[in-house]
């Protein structure tokens, strides 16, 4: 039997997973990826599903870690993201962290080998036309001028924006390790890792607050025509938190907690600035939580005050990029489809999302979606108690207005967390009362355990009775 193929617009994470989604269901699909005719100004390759930000996907723990429960739905309904981000995982502690290149060149080898996609390559620059019934729009927070207008266009809404920077990258044979060493905190393991999956940068006193004091001097890339778009929390440059306080950075991203100096075991570092492995090889290494915004020059003269990297080379300076996306509340139904166009989806970053995992997660619903429409089956969301469902209900149920200024939309991207699920009750255990961490974990694993057995219900997947 003849099925009309599903258009998806955008060939990254959330489009790569909604085009696998829709395929394994049996519809074909037609993919339109734009590069490499035309370029991003964060992309570096033609291959889909590339990582232009940093390599992990967070963590993996998913008993007690919301984006590690997202991971082991996302394993359960035979993501595409994930079969190629655990063949390709490098040492991150307990993150799942992978080589960038070997992970999206599985996922284009994935999706141009499959019976059922076939790979367009070109630019998009309007909506679908009216004969692409079932289509989705994945094309991220770099949608290309021409289309984000035509998508204002259709809603009569103008999108929002945020700012999102991206790290430096290190060549890890210019870290000097008699200074550093390799240590995860608390020397806890990760998948694919040992204990010792980072690199640690100490500072005393004297030299951290230089280095801040640094970041607050150096010169910075300038708004221009972006002025007044609000960075997202979840990506903050580095030298915007150092002006919150001197103590910011030693109680985020460079908090010596949990780790010790493995040359000077009796000094407790006053600050602590990590290194994340960025691919398989180990020859290069990311600087975790240092987005920024700093102008080339001045990211190699500030970065190389750090302890160990004093004559560090720099495979990638850190740069800066708009993120865009849409008022999703207001637009889209249960089901990601634009509510003034059915058979027309939003799927990934666009949509409100934050996160590698969480564009990929509501691509695969997407595919799933318009698969199950195409198809002549039911149109089911999942659970607001799964991770999929809690996410789903923020992008299509999250605030539209303020409450105090009228006419202004409070709808800000979000990275799926514990706060997104509905309350459960703690399991009682028997002459046991819980407090503290005790019972915050006792809290996280419930919700959990939860969420699995309703994503399997959801699924199909035959298990006991579900939680309550």
């Amino acid at each position: 039997m003849d099925i009309k193929p599903i258009h998806v617009i955008g060939g990254g994470l959330a489009g790569s997973e909604a085009a696998w989604a829709a395929a394994e269901a049996g519809v074909p699909v037609v993919l339109h990826e734009m590069r490499p005719l035309r370029q991003t100004d964060a992309h570096k390759t033609d291959s889909l599903a590339e990582l232009v930000c940093s390599n992990s996907f967070r963590s993996d723990d998913a008993e007690a870690n919301a984006v590690g429960l997202l991971h082991a739905e996302m394993r359960l309904a035979g993501s595409l993201v994930m079969r190629a981000g655990d063949a390709n995982q490098v040492p991150a502690g307990s993150a799942l962290a992978v080589d960038r290149v070997g992970f999206s060149q599985a996922v284009t080898r994935a999706i141009e080998g499959h019976p059922l996609i076939t790979v367009e390559r070109g630019e998009v620059t309007g909506l679908p036309p009216a004969q692409w019934d079932q289509s989705i729009i994945a094309t991220g927070p770099l949608t290309a001028p021409s289309l984000a207008e035509a998508i204002r266009s259709a809603t009569g809404s103008e999108a929002l924006a945020f700012f999102d920077a991206i790290a430096p990258i290190i060549y890890f044979d210019t870290i000097d390790m008699g200074i550093c060493w390799f240590q995860s905190r608390y020397d806890k393991i990760g998948p694919g890792g040992t204990g010792k999956d980072y690199i640690n940068c100490p500072m005393n006193k004297a030299e951290y607050e230089a280095f801040v004091q640094a970041l607050l001097d150096g010169e910075k890339t300038a708004f221009r025509e972006w002025e007044g778009t609000p960075y997202f929390d979840g990506c903050l440059p580095i030298e915007i938190l150092a002006e919150r306080g001197p103590e910011t950075l030693r109680h985020g991203p460079m908090k010596p907690m949990g780790l010790t100096n493995a040359h000077r075991p009796d000094e407790k570092p006053y600050a602590v600035v990590q290194l994340r492995q960025d691919n398989a090889l180990g020859t290069l290494y990311n600087m975790v939580g240092f987005q920024t915004k700093l102008k080339y020059a001045e990211q190699v003269r500030i970065f190389r005050m750090i302890p160990g990297l004093q004559k560090a080379e720099f495979a990638r300076l850190g740069g800066l990029h708009r993120n865009t996306y849409i008022n999703s509340p207001a637009l889209l139904d249960r089901t990601l489809q634009l509510k003034t166009r059915p058979g027309l989806r939003f799927a990934g970053q666009i949509t409100g999302c934050e996160g590698y995992v969480e564009s990929a997660a509501m691509g695969m619903l997407a595919g799933r979606f318009a698969a199950a429409e195409r198809l002549g089956r039911p149109v089911d969301a999942p659970p607001p108690t799964t991770a999929f469902g809690a996410l789903l209900n923020h992008i299509t149920g999250g605030h539209i207005l303020a409450n105090d200024e009228p006419g202004k939309r409070s709808f800000q991207p979000m990275n799926v967390n514990f706060g997104l699920f509905p309350p459960v009750e703690i399991p009682k255990e028997e002459g046991k009362r819980l407090r503290g961490k005790e019972k915050s974990f006792a809290k996280k694993r419930a919700i959990t355990s939860r969420a699995l057995a309703h994503w399997k219900e959801w699924l199909g997947v035959q298990t006991p009775a579900a939680a309550e």
